[in-house]
């Protein structure tokens, strides 16, 4: 069920009316509602994949009890070693076996995969699930969190259907409490989410689906594509990826919001950034904090040798890449980044911009607007890496955006310039709030309404079809 579709038009009034007219006297009712509804909207792609999650969710729950019970002995740590492990081969198998089988046969059978491969459907969301119920295990064996003994409330955690699919990435320490204690209607949180529900459906429809339609045709014909499109193709796409995913974080965030929940923040106007560590700090920022806090900072962080922050920062972002998907591109994507990043860090430049861009000003300077464009194009050339579909056809893509010449022909993106320009100047003039329409500021319900309108008209005029989000895919 996508969250631009028909049905979760549908979904969402019905189970949001039930939620508070219906079940809202009793928490644990309404837990099991969220528990019911939650497995409803991700058995909609295949329900076969229920008992995957339902299991994942037992194993990370029974682990939690069993480490608190053997507390400070070796019993638990076997616990949380075999959770770990038994979670991470779930994933592997679904998500790597096949990959891995295909390279060995590379290598060594001549390319023959007879008998090898599994050729399983990926489950939609097992890396965001299953990163998200690992976090609560390692929690609770690091003595950060106390195990809850109530499944239903650890169900509707790991699978709260906001953001079970494509994130953000939740911690136990967040949101897991919000399940335990009662909620209460808010009106004005609800009416925050509804403005930030259609931000992202405008991100999403009218930006990043219509960037889409020139990058599939350059990308998928790139050969005989001019300089040009090559180079408005890879901007594209990175206006894409960004619309596509960031719009479901913020239809996440505000659909939570709906339900009482708040989910934590994971974009920041990462385009805006001055060096490749700022955008790192504002891109996903739910994955890199979880790859920050239970990989970078136990091997050591920045606080070891020269060697092993480079050791460190490979791992990371290596990591990173690999998550994302089954291909040596993701690597390179992730290496790519760790060569950008690496230079920073040793020369304790990581932390230089911790503060928003132009703060107190309308607009930035020279300096900065160069600093944000080259950034930009750095994260670019990287988005090639990560949309090709081998590393020799990103190679190929490069030498032909600088070699091939030829004139600019992109008939037909009249429309999705003018909504990228306008998210664009939008998130810059909201770039110090919470979301891009938090228009606490405007007190006037016309101009209010009028910007809601005119998102709609331009996402009716946009539409091209429910087109599946980016990252459902991993």
């Amino acid at each position: 069920m996508f969250f631009n579709s028909l049905e979760f038009a549908i979904f969402l009034p019905l189970v949001f009316f039930t939620y508070w007219f219906v079940v809202n006297r009793n928490l644990r009712l309404q837990n099991l509602f969220i528990v019911a509804v939650s497995y409803l909207f991700y058995g909609w792609w295949d329900w076969r994949f229920l008992f995957l999650i339902a299991f994942t969710s037992l194993c990370s729950w029974g682990s939690g009890l069993l480490i608190e019970r053997y507390r400070g002995g070796t019993a638990a740590k076997a616990v949380h070693i075999g959770n770990i492990v038994l979670n991470l081969a779930i994933l592997g198998v679904f998500k790597y076996y096949d990959f891995f089988a295909t390279s060995f046969a590379n290598l060594f059978l001549g390319g023959h995969t007879d008998g090898l491969l599994l050729k399983i459907v990926l489950p939609v969301g097992i890396s965001f699930y299953t990163f998200q119920a690992l976090s609560y295990s390692i929690d609770v064996y690091r003595g950060k969190l106390e195990p809850t003994r109530d499944i239903i409330q650890f169900f509707a955690f790991v699978s709260f259907f906001p953001q079970l699919v494509a994130g953000p990435i939740e911690r136990a320490t967040n949101l897991l409490p919000q399940f335990a204690q009662p909620r209460t209607f808010d009106h004005d949180q609800a009416i925050d989410g509804m403005r930030q529900i259609l931000w992202g459906l405008f991100k999403k429809i009218a930006v990043a689906d219509g960037c889409a339609v020139f990058v599939n045709e350059v990308f998928g014909h790139y050969q005989g594509a001019s300089s040009w499109n090559l180079a408005l193709a890879a901007v594209f796409f990175a206006i894409q990826i960004y619309g596509d995913f960031s719009g479901y974080s913020d239809i996440a965030i505000g659909t939570a919001k709906l339900f009482g929940i708040r989910l934590m923040r994971n974009f920041n106007n990462p385009y805006f950034s001055r060096d490749i560590a700022e955008f790192w700090r504002r891109w996903h920022i739910s994955l890199t904090t979880w790859f920050r806090d239970y990989v970078y900072i136990p091997l050591g962080g920045s606080r070891v040798s020269k060697a092993k922050i480079v050791r460190n920062t490979f791992v990371i972002f290596l990591l990173s890449g690999f998550w994302h998907g089954a291909n040596w591109t993701f690597l390179a994507w992730g290496a790519f980044h760790a060569l950008l990043f690496l230079p920073l860090i040793l020369l304790g430049k990581n932390r230089k911009y911790t503060n928003g861009v132009a703060e107190g000003r309308r607009l930035p300077t020279l300096k900065e607007l160069g600093q944000m464009l080259l950034t930009f194009a750095l994260a670019v050339i990287g988005w090639i890496l990560f949309r090709a579909e081998s590393i020799a056809v990103a190679g190929d893509y490069f030498v032909q955006m600088f070699t091939s010449g030829g004139s600019l022909r992109a008939s037909g993106i009249g429309i999705t310039l003018l909504c990228i320009l306008l998210m664009t100047a939008v998130e810059w003039v909201q770039r110090a709030q919470p979301h891009a329409l938090d228009l606490c500021g405007i007190h006037s319900h016309a101009l209010k309404f009028s910007i809601y309108y005119a998102l709609i008209f331009l996402m009716f005029i946009s539409y091209q079809g429910a087109e599946t989000f980016i990252y459902f895919q991993f």
